[in-house]
């Protein structure tokens, strides 16, 4: 058989063209059914922006229908924290770096300090955020709201390290200076209605310049050996302050101790000295010779012999053997 006489079925132009669009109808419907569902995950939020407005509340996680070609769905990240390093911008674990001279600052007695910090935030109200940072070409709008923080902290900290001294900003005010900076950059991100909290700021580096970084090292350390010599002066102190007060006390007990001994030992002597003083007005001759003889008594005591000799005896006194008396042998 010729070749030439094998001929083509005939197709039907219009059923063609009909089966093409029904076709072509059945692609649109499927995308349009699939861009018309979107899944919300635990720790998001989706906002629907309708027509380039902010259209409803944030859906819940899960499955949820939008209109397709007509809402645009911004999902917002509102459990991960974000941190910058600062003030070179760019995350924390991969700072963007430049020279030292970005990182000086003017401090209030007109020197110059390196400051480096790090400021660490997430987003609280994704409404908000979105509204204030949408862009077609940046739905999320995390380009733009991450350089309004490090501009706003950047602003916040020049502001704050111009207040203090370069002694201050390098040694014991720098808690003070960082949770001022993280106050007073809230309240900014706050008046620009970004949506964000700040969770943490934290000073990293806040040193001198490196031409005079030397001679601030030789200060520092004779610092650190005044604090060193007082620590131990305190120390010191601390031992010997206790001990003096336990020796004055020891010493106030004693001599009050002593004070009510001798107050008891006057106070008998006065009662005694009163009662015979009322023995002697009753009777004082017999008082008087009591006296005496206790007097006599008190003295004598302690005498081994004793020569009485009378005092009526109006001769001569009589001549005695004194010395062999005195030594206890007879004349």
């Amino acid at each position: 058989m010729d070749v030439n006489e094998i001929s083509m079925p005939d197709i039907d132009p219009g059923k063609a063209i009909s089966l093409g669009t029904l076709l072509v109808f059945c692609v649109v419907l499927i995308l349009l059914a699939y861009n018309g569902f979107y899944t919300v995950r635990e720790n998001e939020e989706a906002v629907v922006m309708r027509f380039g407005k902010v259209h409803g509340t944030p859906a819940d996680p899960g499955m949820h229908f939008c209109i397709p070609l007509v809402d645009t769905i911004v999902k917002v990240n509102v459990t991960e924290e974000r941190r910058i390093r600062l003030p070179f911008g760019g995350g924390a674990e991969r700072p963007t770096r430049s020279s030292e001279a970005d990182t000086l600052m003017l401090t209030a007695d007109l020197n110059a300090a390196s400051v480096e910090w790090t400021i660490q935030w997430r987003i609280t109200d994704s409404i908000q955020k979105v509204k204030s940072f949408y862009h077609p070409l940046d739905p999320t709008g995390d380009l733009y709201l991450s350089q309004v923080i490090t501009l706003a902290s950047r602003t916040v900290m020049n502001r704050l390290v111009g207040d203090y001294s370069i002694d201050e900003v390098l040694t014991g005010k720098r808690s003070e200076i960082r949770q001022a900076a993280k106050e007073q950059t809230q309240s900014m991100l706050d008046e620009y209605r970004c949506g964000v909290v700040i969770t943490d700021l934290q000073m990293q580096r806040v040193r001198p310049p490196r031409k005079v970084r030397p001679a601030f090292d030789a200060v520092n350390k004779s610092i650190q050996e005044r604090d060193k010599l007082e620590n131990e002066a305190n120390k010191q102190r601390n031992q010997l302050i206790p001990q003096a007060r336990a020796d004055k006390d020891k010493k106030v007990r004693g001599a009050e101790g002593y004070a009510s001994r001798r107050r008891a030992e006057v106070g008998g002597e006065i009662k005694a000295l009163r009662a015979r003083y009322e023995a002697y007005k009753m009777a004082p001759e017999v008082t008087r010779q009591r006296l005496y003889l206790e007097a006599m008594e008190e003295i004598l005591s302690g005498v081994e012999s004793k020569t009485i000799v009378d005092s009526d005896l109006q001769k001569s006194v009589p001549l005695l053997p004194l010395l062999p008396l005195n030594e206890g042998s007879a004349p």
